[in-house]
């Protein structure tokens, strides 16, 4: 029978409650439900993990071991599984050589194009270079007018500085008669004194002709003398007429600089070959940036404008107040004038050093005080040399916080050699076509103009480069350039491009399993995603698809809905068919979201803020065109735009750093933009994105919160810890103590085994319990602190209900929808969108001040609908306390109960970067050319 379903059956990974389920294959099925209620774990862990093991598992013992194991997933059955492709976020390159054009391979093949029909040109002159025959010269030769008079020269030396005498001999043994030096004709025989010291030029002259028919073999002889003589370079000197100058070579005959033979390896920024040879092909360099030693200008010396390792200001008896106050008495100022008004000369020898002017210094400490004159080197100097020369780890890192990226001098950042970047097509050089947005690199790829034989050597290159191309468009992706660094991508840009390079290789019969591609996409460019995912079923594959998206749901062939809650709560089918049958399943979450049963209200009115405003000036970061912008403080106010258009240039890059330096004293280097006002209204401002909490399993949320620590306060309290002596460090596991020494605390023990994945057992002397057994008999209430550990914080929130201090912080865990977390669970379990809510939790445990600006970056991402709702009214709470909350989004829902927009565009790239509408969501939704606008139509 052929398989037309994904048969599963015992599904029990994570918490997964034993879950039998059918799946049709070929067909684009959606993964929903509550974050956290097991859609991952049953799309990733289970499915996508066992089609990769068995896959895995059919090749050879050999093999297996580079490939790394899959463990079984905890699954009775699965039947009809194909070849699995998972395409997530987490798989991002943070290799700083990563591109945008390497990932997708586009620049794999334009280093073919530019090695195949790349015009090499002279990278100091900008001459063509072209590589002749002799043939090819005689031709040209014969070309000139009947009856010309020429002369066949050998350029032997050629502005070289000496008296080259050996040359004179060399070519008076040769049997030649006459030389050309420096342009004027001289007779071998008599004596050639040249000086020293100049430059010269030495041509002999090989043979004199007058240009008619016959003289074909008599001239192909006198060139190949020449080029032979030369190393393949020949002068014709027609009398009366222009000279001519041949090579033989792919050298650039004026400048005697040579190229070998083009080849694709010429092309790569990761070879030797290409590589620019001082940065090695990366572009940039770490350099001390003087606006990081001295990020606040209006700062003087002694109240604090330098900060910079070593140089911080402290007292009289330090090295650097000596310098300090030499440099001012020598260049008139005083430690108390503001950075900005010291004269430039005194800012410069602060920084860069007084060169060769020794100043007056005075060293006081507690034995006396000395009087001598010297340099000084300059804080930038200095630090540059502290940076090469210590072999202290900690130093390098101390130094490295007032060091920021500067584009390489040699190479101006492009990352090859000159005389790669000295080879073009149809004009352009490899890395100005890698600057070019994907929808310029077509248009310009559109209007190349070949000649036949070129045309015919690209034919198949062009081909492959224009449809990887447009997959990029197709998927949304058409702003990004082929240069951007693939660090600096966001998760659904990094998923789209992969989603891209699936696409362009066009397997069938395969199993695609995808999460939440939709991430960081305006509703404009759903429906480009929406197609390339109909597109990859229609061709032959099954795709699964975790997703929160209403759209995606909608255009879904089958939807599976998970829940009915997150985490313990979670783990069931609660329905699965087609739209209508979610729809009309009462149990269903979403599918009382997706009818309107339960929906977000829009506000009935919006707030109007403080009265007061943050203000961005000139901002021209990236693609920002001068913007100026207000930000109403005490607000809710939301950044919104398509992809690409500038939204997190402005708010993360400018405003976010900015505030960062200013109020929180950050080394953080801003985006470019002339000023930022309103600092005087704010205290400090706090970003808030999903990056984990911990990179340890040791970490947790319990930790993170600092919730644990009144927890093992409280352990320390009760009547058993005082009368075996114990204080709070005893039931940490982090220390020795109380914690189990087997397996230090963690409770599991890694055993590495050679062919197999590395397997984790529980400690077999404490039983994975992490403590040891005198710290587990203090208890309170029945429990000890392994079993508060194993609690979700719902049942925590219950058992500490009579500790005011305990409930409180666990209480906001509660309020952000984390309910179903355990207290223990390992920080590296944790999803972005939980990680993001952790962190919130621990600001709304905080006591308000008023005056904080809270910015979040697409803080949907990973939520439900349910679970949005949550999170508005959290981030209600805090600006109802008199903050500020910014946030960058994309998610109607959110940006419909917003105070305030700022809705950037009209575009992604370069066509983007302008301010389209600003105003609550009623009035955006007026404004004709704002894509957001349109969009909240529908909504409000």
């Amino acid at each position: 029978m052929a398989m037309d379903k994904i048969v599963i059956k015992g599904a029990r990974e994570h918490n997964l409650k034993n879950i039998d389920i059918e799946i049709p294959r070929d067909k684009l099925v959606v993964f929903t439900g509550l974050s956290g209620s097991g859609k991952s774990s049953l799309a990733f862990d289970t499915i996508y993990a066992d089609g990769q093991r068995r896959y895995v598992e059919s090749l050879s013992s050999y093999a297996r071991q580079f490939l790394g194991q899959m463990e079984k997933p905890d699954v009775d059955l699965i039947e009809g599984l194909s070849p699995a492709i998972s395409i997530d976020q987490k798989t991002t390159s943070r290799n700083p050589r990563s591109t945008v054009g390497t990932v997708t391979e586009i620049y794999d093949y334009l280093r073919l194009l530019y090695a195949r029909i790349g015009i090499p040109h002279c990278p100091i002159c900008g001459k063509e270079i072209k590589q002749q025959t002799v043939d090819q010269i005689v031709d040209k030769v014969l070309a000139l007018p009947e009856g010309s008079r020429i002369q066949v020269l050998a350029p032997v030396v050629r502005g070289r500085k000496g008296e080259h005498v050996k040359e004179f001999e060399s070519a008076k043994r040769s049997g030649f008669v006459r030389v050309r030096v420096d342009g004027s004709i001289f007779d071998l025989s008599e004596e050639i004194k040249l000086e020293k010291n100049k430059k010269h030029t030495i041509e002999i002259v090989v043979d004199r002709l007058i240009i008619k028919e016959e003289i074909k073999s008599r001239l192909t002889d006198s060139l190949e003398t020449a080029t032979s003589i030369s190393g393949g370079l020949a002068v014709i000197d027609v009398i009366g007429g222009e000279e001519m100058l041949f090579s033989q070579n792919y050298a650039c005959p004026d400048h005697d600089i040579s190229i070998e033979e083009l080849s694709p390896r010429m092309f790569s920024f990761n070879n030797p070959y290409g590589a620019c040879e001082k940065c090695t092909g990366l572009g940039t360099f770490l350099r001390v940036d003087p606006d990081l030693v001295v990020p606040d200008k209006s700062k003087s010396i002694r109240g604090g404008a330098i900060r910079a390792s070593g140089w911080y200001y402290k007292d009289a008896s330090t090295i650097s107040h000596m310098y300090y106050d030499g440099l001012a008495k020598a260049y008139g100022f005083t430690l108390n004038t503001p950075f900005e008004e010291i004269s430039e000369e005194g800012q410069n020898a602060i920084l860069y050093g007084t060169g060769d002017r020794a100043i007056d210094m005075t060293r006081q400490n507690e034995y006396g005080t000395g009087k001598y004159k010297t340099t000084f080197e300059g804080i930038v100097n200095n630090l540059e040399r502290r940076f090469r020369e210590t072999n202290s780890a900690w130093m390098r890192e101390e130094i490295q916080e007032v060091m920021s990226s500067v584009p390489c001098p040699d190479c101006g950042g492009k990352k090859l050699k000159k005389a790669s970047l000295a080879v073009t097509v149809a004009g352009k050089n490899i890395i100005d076509f890698t600057d070019l947005s994907v929808v310029d690199a077509l248009r310009f790829i559109d209007s190349m103009e070949l000649t036949p034989r070129d045309e015919m050597i690209a034919h198949q290159i062009l081909k492959e480069i224009k449809s990887r191309l447009n997959f990029l468009r197709s998927v949304g992706l058409g702003y990004l350039t082929l240069s951007r660094a693939a660090a600096t991508l966001s998760g659904g840009e990094s998923q789209r491009i992969r989603l891209a390079t699936q696409i362009g290789s066009s397997l069938v019969g395969v199993l695609y399993i995808l999460d939440e591609p939709s991430i960081g996409l305006h509703q404009r460019d759903n429906d480009k995603l929406i197609a390339t995912l109909r597109h990859l079923r229609d061709i032959g594959n099954t795709l699964i698809v975790v997703e929160h998206d209403e759209d995606t749901i909608r255009a879904a062939d089958y939807i599976v809905d998970i829940g009915p809650g997150a985490g313990v709560n979670g783990g069931e089918v609660v329905a699965q068919g087609s739209l209508q049958d979610i729809e009309g399943c009462p149990h269903s979450i979403t599918g009382q979201y997706l009818c309107g049963v339960k929906k977000i209200e829009v506000p009935t009115s919006r707030r109007k803020g403080s009265g007061k405003f943050l203000e961005v000036k000139g901002a021209t970061q990236n693609n920002l065109k001068e913007v100026n912008v207000k930000i109403p403080l005490g607000t809710f106010t939301c950044v919104t735009g398509v992809s690409g258009s500038g939204k997190s240039s402005l708010i993360n890059e400018v405003l976010y750093k900015t505030l960062a330096q200013k109020l929180n004293g950050a080394k953080s280097k801003p985006g470019k933009c002339q000023k930022v006002l309103g600092l005087k209204h704010l205290d400090k401002v706090i970003g808030i994105d999903q990056s984990p909490i911990g990179r340890t399993p040791r970490s947790n949320p319990a930790t993170y919160t600092g919730v644990f620590t009144d927890i093992r306060n409280f352990f320390a309290q009760t009547a058993d810890a005082k009368a075996k002596g114990y204080s709070s460090s005893r039931f940490s596991f982090n220390v020795k103590g109380g914690r189990c020494e087997a397996c230090q605390g963690d409770g599991i023990i890694k055993i590495e085994m050679h062919f197999l994945p590395d397997i984790y057992v529980p400690c077999e002397v404490c039983g994975g319990k992490r403590y040891n057994r005198e710290t587990l008999e203090v208890k309170y209430k029945g429990k000890s602190i392994y079993d508060v550990l194993e609690m979700s914080v719902e049942e925590a929130c219950a058992f500490f209900e009579n500790i005011p201090r305990i409930r409180e912080k666990l209480q906001t865990l509660l309020d952000v929808g984390l309910g179903y977390v355990k207290l223990g669970q390992p920080a590296t379990t944790l999803s972005g969108g939980e990680a993001q809510r952790v962190k919130l939790a621990l600001e709304l445990s905080r006591r308000a001040t008023g005056k904080t600006v809270y910015i979040l970056d697409e803080p949907t991402t990973g939520l439900h609908t349910a679970d949005v709702h949550k999170l508005i009214d959290v981030l209600q709470r805090l600006v109802d306390a008199g903050n500020t909350v910014i946030v960058i989004e994309h998610n109607l829902d959110m940006i419909k109960v917003a105070d305030y927009l700022i809705d950037i565009g009209p575009e992604g790239g370069d066509e983007g970067g302008e301010i389209v509408a600003t105003g609550t969501p009623e009035q955006v939704a007026k404004v004709e050319r704002s894509y957001t606008g349109q969009y909240l139509k529908k909504m409000l």
